[in-house]
């Protein structure tokens, strides 16, 4: 029984389950008139640990987003009970032109579990590549502009394109079609160069 329910799990399911998932949290918080965002929790954190003293954006009672972090924490150990027990025996299924495309910018996609999961491209998160010029451009400057980009767009994706949106707030729209646009740039103009460095 326990087996049965483990390999139910463990399969890939259809995108709209995640999706149905998705629209139930948030018909769930705007009833409790709460509002979802992942970025937040790094404000929370630093106002936790008294950072409001020097500076207004973290004075604030971080105890009414202790919801916050405990949702982090789920989503943490989730995350790890997803990658070890409940694991797919194969790889990540993406579309036959998207692996045309990372191939065609030198990026594999496993075929198996001994090649990889396909979460995470070897050819660029490595500790090889980190100490080169492209492992800095990509996870250095990378993990500064999306820290900066998201305090200055006042949120992350999750953010903006869940929360924001549900809400019909004008500024989640324009943000999320930034998104769109810089993920657009990145994956057609800037990654084939960076990766050829």
């Amino acid at each position: 029984m326990i087996l049965s329910i483990i390999d139910f799990i463990s399969q890939p399911w259809h995108w709209a389950v995640s999706g149905a998932a998705i629209a139930g949290l948030m018909f769930i918080m705007l009833y409790a008139g709460e509002k979802f965002g992942v970025s937040t929790s790094f404000e929370t954190v630093c106002s936790m640990a008294g950072a409001g003293k020097n500076i207004e954006l973290f004075n604030y009672d971080w105890r009414s987003q202790t919801w916050l972090l405990l949702f982090l924490t789920g989503a943490a150990i989730g995350g790890f009970i997803g990658t070890t027990a409940l694991q797919s025996p194969e790889p990540v299924q993406i579309s036959q032109s998207t692996v045309e495309y990372l191939a065609s910018v030198g990026v594999a996609t496993p075929q198996t579990n001994a090649e990889g999961l396909g979460y995470v491209p070897r050819e660029i998160f490595n500790f090889e590549t980190l100490f080169s010029v492209k492992g800095i451009i990509i996870m250095v400057l990378g993990g500064f502009l999306i820290g900066f980009g998201t305090r200055w767009a006042k949120g992350c994706t999750s953010g903006h394109a869940i929360s924001g949106l549900s809400n019909l707030q004008l500024p989640s729209l324009v943000a999320v079609i930034g998104f769109f646009i810089g993920g657009l740039v990145m994956t057609h103009l800037l990654l084939p160069m960076i990766l050829k460095l």
